[in-house]
């Protein structure tokens, strides 16, 4: 995403009067996918969840799967919605899925310079958006055990 004033992108209002922001907590083989900001100039160098904006008449899995294709080059399949939503910007909010790694190799094609993948006790190794932090929380207890 290239809007300068909302980390995960910026979308139309929905029901809740809000503009709703998805993003994924990516998981694959007992670990979770961080992003790394390359914009704005306010955001970069911190790591997020990917994702975006839904996009008008779009349901945020149609929205979360769409945004993981065009930022990250992979296929992923929506799991359970994280309970929770997290503001962003006012009028903005953050709502969270657990998503599992279908096709493909992530590659930072928009918005980032830098992915990683990290099991559990990795997940403090890098500078989440203050944003994320909760819903990364919430997906650290989701996180599948890692394969041996």
């Amino acid at each position: 995403m290239t809007d300068s004033t909302s980390h995960h992108g910026t979308g139309p209002e929905r029901g809740t009067g809000a503009v709703v922001v998805v993003a994924a907590a990516l998981f694959d083989g007992g670990r979770l996918l961080a992003a790394r900001r390359s914009a704005p100039a306010d955001l970069a160098g911190r790591w997020e969840l990917p994702g975006g904006k839904v996009e008008p008449g779009e349901r945020p899995e149609d929205a979360l799967v769409r945004e993981l294709r065009e930022e990250l080059g992979v296929e992923a399949e929506p799991g359970e919605r994280i309970p929770g939503e997290w503001p962003l910007k006012p009028g903005y909010v953050l709502r969270v899925w657990t998503a599992r790694l279908l096709s493909g190799e992530p590659r930072p094609l928009e918005d980032h310079d830098a992915l990683r993948w990290l099991a559990r006790d990795e997940l403090d190794a890098v500078d989440w958006l203050d944003q994320d932090r909760p819903a990364v929380a919430e997906a650290a207890r989701r996180l599948p055990a890692a394969r041996p």
